[in-house]
């Protein structure tokens, strides 16, 4: 637990000075949220708090029709038709041989009510120095804003990192960054701040890749270029790391053709909803979303013809 405890040691010395989120409307920072557990085969699989999001929930359509639309299927959901708090759920990997992070979560820098992850890493006894593999579904700033700690230095020193290559070559583009409106030049910012940092050390995957023994790398390209979900497969059992290619627990299911206000190319977004879900129904296999309910742990039902996620 060598790094947990300086990172103790140092931070009460200076007060536990955080620095201030960089997005306006931000809430105060809440306490780590505990976390889930699912034993595949021999392998342990953990979901961890990063903590949440916030947003009107009439950001959610584009049209007053699907806001009246979406309003009655969260009624019927019981979900509420003022905001949208996603969770942000970082899974962790554990097998024989490997400590593997799904994406680092927000940092302390992009709104307060996010950044716990070394708080739920911490909380588990595992110290970010023991990770060997950080793997991204892409680099959105609350999945990879985390790669820093709050001394500016890498926040899982020895690890090697994984993102699709198209992804990583999307935000260092130069092209990205001169075409990006106002609202994303933060983003794309953010991004090519850290992402060098871990160039050096960086497997760059392609979908269909066996990226680490039973991992795959699945194609769910639309919320980003190179927007990737995992499935882990061990001793026949498999379940889903999802990343953003399914975020909302009504609309993403319910009405996956509808523009979410974050995919890059809404065509290619809604082909992937589309194929994910047939796969997850058909394949019965469980699934981690970031930004779904139930620490995001559930599977793929339907009824009358829509799918709908389960939580378990």
């Amino acid at each position: 637990m060598r790094y947990c405890q300086q990172r103790r040691n140092v931070l009460k010395a200076i007060g536990c000075s955080v620095s201030m989120p960089l997005l306006a409307g931000a809430v105060p920072r809440i306490a780590f949220a505990g976390n889930r557990e699912i034993l595949l085969g021999n392998a342990s699989v953990q979901v961890l708090s990063d903590g949440h999001l916030s947003l009107p929930a009439s950001r959610l359509f584009d049209t007053e029709e699907r806001k009246a639309e979406g309003t009655r299927l969260f009624e019927k959901a019981g979900m509420s038709t003022d905001d949208f708090s996603p969770p942000l759920n970082i899974t962790l990997l554990k097998s024989e041989d490997k400590l593997v992070l799904f994406d680092v979560g927000s940092g302390s820098q992009f709104v307060e009510s996010a950044g716990l992850l070394p708080t739920a890493l911490e909380s588990m006894e595992v110290d970010p120095a023991d990770i060997t593999d950080v793997v991204f579904t892409h680099a959105h700033p609350d999945h990879c804003w985390g790669l820093l700690d709050d001394f500016d230095e890498l926040l899982c020193p020895e690890a090697t990192y994984h993102m699709h290559g198209g992804e990583f070559d999307h935000w260092m583009s130069e092209d990205t960054l001169n075409n990006s409106d106002e609202a994303s030049l933060g983003m794309v910012a953010g991004a090519r701040n850290r992402l060098p940092l871990i160039e050096d050390r960086l497997n760059r995957f392609n979908w269909g890749d066996e990226l680490l023994p039973g991992v795959e790398a699945v194609d769910s390209r639309g919320h980003t270029p190179g927007h990737t979900s995992f499935a882990i497969h061990n001793n026949n059992e498999s379940i889903m790391v999802l990343g953003d290619a399914l975020i909302h627990p009504v609309l993403s299911f319910q009405r996956p053709d509808w523009p979410w206000l974050t995919d890059q190319n809404i065509d290619d977004a809604v082909a992937t909803r589309k194929r994910l879900l047939d796969r997850l129904f058909a394949e019965k296999m469980q699934i981690i979303g970031f930004h779904l309910p139930e620490s995001g742990v559930g599977h793929v039902e339907q009824h009358e013809g829509e799918y709908h996620f389960v939580g378990v």
